[in-house]
């Protein structure tokens, strides 16, 4: 078909688009000539100003189709007042309003009201001519300025979120198209100024359908024109407000609105113009309007000034990329390459969601540029919360936190002992310090650590029980290095969605592991984290307190140069270097068993950190040890240095020690790894260290129930240590 437009913008730029999908002949014009246009087959109306005009009647006296109401019926959007009375005589949900040109009785009506209103010019303003007051002394001053303009409609103000019906309508039936939300605010957040429409999304996640919205808001309009001699021919766009008492007629236009246009015509599979004139021809019942799977997003450019006096004249970089399958670019106020108007183009963006039509409009966006150049970061921000029916729906589910809790109960109590007061359940944990009252200066120790990088690790072999177990050990070592002895231990663990088996089988590893330290858990935390921790994955972090008498405390202040180091195997790599090994390792199958390994590499891996409180309780008794240095991130060059005193170094013998296999392998491939950063990122085999004076190193030794190495000893420096071969 031979395709006439009328308009000039964006949305006259959406329909002409949607008309050449479908091969058909499109000239887009100000207005419609009689005597130059009588050769088109179809007229499609854009602006409401044409139709107010009178262009469909025009074109009816021409004989040519024209899609859009006539001057009568286009009263529904040039007058509020008249559209208000309508909809109250048809029973349409609607506001409270008052339409006057007197300010003096608008502001009685409003007052007597007692709630916040609308105001609204009764005549076409272009998308502008609505405020919405905040307090009671701008809504004063609204009343008066549209008033010294013309007559104003107040209406009740409604809230909630709003959504743009586009029904096309032949006279006799509507067919919606998919709902869409625009942003009418020119800021981020809905903030400033009203204008034309900064953006809009379809289709818009609303609970209501399409349908039953048409016929209650748009059908009895064409019902009660078609009784009175008049059909409605085009579309009749219902801006709703969806309160909480349904949905609320807020406006009626007579035409495409802008820029819902361009977020409604690319979804629309079916050619536009077969069925504009299906409408003209008041067959609309035998053509189907079929629409695309997947979402849109339109982005508006605005120009520096708009909404109020917008500066046009500027360049317009960024114009010349071709649209794509997933981006178009609709101009509006632009000649050419020049500013024109306000509203300056638009970017709409397809995917099969919203976020994926989201990232394609800004995406190409980001290479379009002019001076002054306003841009809504925020399209389609409600989207998001509109679909969230639940805290579940954000990906936190109480109710397995809660299945969570009651699978820990059982492993948690079973290491509660009488100093238990309060525990899993509570706010917080009570335990009673009777118990330390038989020491003589009580010296209470604490350490608060996580398990790091191995939980990657631990979650994609489904392995759990070993790093509860790893961060309790770790913390009971790290206090341990001070001479306390544990008391009672908390927990956290977060992850991307909670599973109350997992979160089980993690606190019973806990659990384990504070049974045989004698150690209470206490209690902890559980969180829910979506989007904060990748899908599946998790974290665990502990505080441990632990009690030592203040003659006891370790280090001693004796330590010297000449003391000697006595190392005590780890057995593995303990919590630290996982993301050195999961890198390593990263194309060797986790179920291979490399040579010299006893153990598939995943298992390997995940053995969970030693306690060495057990293995150490008889020689800390013998008070002939100096001081403990726990061997973790940092590995023996970081970690000795914690415990030595000003002028005091420490030289360790590489090579006094057997390393194992798997640090072995670890040295062996990591070519480019110097020695010194492969011994401070591993632990190499030593979980921790033992210093004592040499005369006691046998007797120090004679105590720990499995063998152990003289890896070292102290000597003058400063504080640093030397690895010698």
């Amino acid at each position: 078909m031979r395709v006439l437009v009328v308009g000039s913008g964006g949305r006259e730029s959406a329909i002409a688009w949607a008309c050449r999908q479908h091969g058909h002949q499109v000239r887009v014009e100000p207005a419609f000539d009689a005597s130059r246009d009588r050769d088109v087959d179809l007229v499609i109306v854009g602006p409401e100003s044409a139709l107010v005009a009178g262009t469909a009647d025009a074109c009816a006296a021409a004989g040519v189709a024209c899609f859009g109401p006539s001057a009568s019926l286009a009263r529904l959007e040039s007058s509020k007042g008249f559209t208000r009375a309508l909809a109250h005589e048809l029973g349409i949900p609607s506001p409270a309003f008052f339409r006057t040109d007197d300010a003096h009785d608008a502001l009685k009506w409003w007052r007597t009201l007692e709630r916040p209103v609308v105001v609204k010019a009764d005549g076409l303003a272009a998308g502008k001519g609505v405020i919405v007051p905040d307090t009671p002394a701008d809504t004063d001053a609204a009343i008066r300025t549209l008033a010294d303009q013309g007559p104003i409609v107040l209406e009740e103000r409604l809230t909630g979120p709003e959504c743009s019906l586009l029904a096309l309508c032949d006279g006799r039936i509507a067919r919606p198209l998919p709902l869409a939300q625009d942003h009418k605010r020119i800021a981020d957040g809905d903030a400033g100024p009203n204008t034309g429409g900064m953006g809009a999304y379809a289709p818009a996640p609303v609970p209501y359908d399409a349908e039953e919205l048409t016929k209650r808001f748009v059908q009895p309009v064409l019902d009660h024109m078609a009784a009175k001699g008049e059909r409605y021919v085009g579309v009749l766009y219902a801006g709703l407000m969806l309160t909480d008492d349904g949905p609320k007629l807020l406006e009626f236009n007579c035409r495409f609105g802008d820029p819902e246009t361009q977020a409604v015509l690319p979804l629309l599979q079916s050619d536009l113009a077969q069925l504009a004139l299906a409408c003209c021809e008041g067959r609309l019942d035998a053509v189907d309007v079929v629409v695309r799977e997947g979402s849109s997003c339109t982005v508006v450019a605005a120009a520096p000034g708009y909404p109020g006096e917008p500066r046009t004249g500027g360049h317009v970089d960024g114009l010349d990329a071709p649209d794509t399958a997933d981006a178009l670019v609709f101009r509006a106020g632009l000649d050419g390459t020049t500013v024109t108007g306000g509203r300056v183009l638009a970017v709409t963006g397809l995917g099969a969601d919203l976020a994926a039509a989201r990232d394609a409009a800004y995406t190409r966006m980001s290479g379009i540029h002019f001076d002054g150049m306003q841009v809504r970061r925020d399209i389609g921000w409600r989207a998001v919360p509109a679909a969230l029916a639940s805290y579940a729906a954000a990906g936190v589910d109480i109710d397995e936190g809660a299945r969570a809790v009651a699978g820990m109960k059982t492993a948690v109590e079973r290491t509660h002992t009488p100093a238990v007061l309060a525990g899993v359940g509570s706010f917080g944990g009570a335990f009673s310090a009777a118990a330390i009252k038989a020491m003589d200066d009580p010296v209470l120790v604490a350490s608060t650590d996580g398990v790091g990088t191995k939980v990657e690790l631990a979650a994609r072999l489904g392995r759990y029980r070993g790093v509860g177990i790893d961060i309790v050990n770790h913390c009971i070592d790290d206090v341990l290095v001070q001479g306390a002895t544990p008391l009672f231990f908390l927990d956290y663990i977060a992850a991307s969605t909670l599973d109350a088996t997992q979160v089980a089988e993690v606190v019973t590893g806990m659990a384990a592991a504070c049974e045989a330290a004698g150690c209470v858990l206490l209690g902890g935390e559980t969180a829910e984290m979506p989007g904060v921790y990748a899908p599946g994955a998790f974290d665990i972090a502990g505080t441990l307190v632990g009690v030592v008498d203040r003659a006891d405390l370790l280090p001693t202040p004796d330590v010297e140069a000449g003391d000697v180091l006595i190392g005590v195997a780890s057995n593995g790599p303990h919590t630290n270097g996982y993301s050195l090994l999961r890198k390593v390792f990263s194309w060797l199958p986790m179920d291979a068993t490399p040579a010299g390994f006893d153990r598939p590499l995943g298992e390997t891996l995940l053995v969970p950190h030693r306690n060495y409180l057990p293995v150490l309780r008889a020689a800390l008794a013998t008070r002939k040890v100096k001081a403990l240095a726990h061997i973790t991130g940092g590995g023996l060059p970081e970690n000795l240095p914690r415990v030595l005193p000003d002028g005091v170094a420490a030289e360790v013998r590489l090579g006094s020690w057997p390393v194992p296999p798997l640090f072995d392998l670890v040295r062996q491939v990591c070519t480019s790894l110097d020695t010194h950063e492969l011994y401070r990122t591993l632990n190499m085999g030593i979980g921790m260290v033992l210093v004592c004076r040499a005369a006691d190193v046998t007797a120090v030794q004679a105590t720990i129930d499995e063998r152990t190495w003289v890896i070292g000893e102290l000597i003058g420096g400063d504080r640093q240590v030397h690895l010698v071969a």
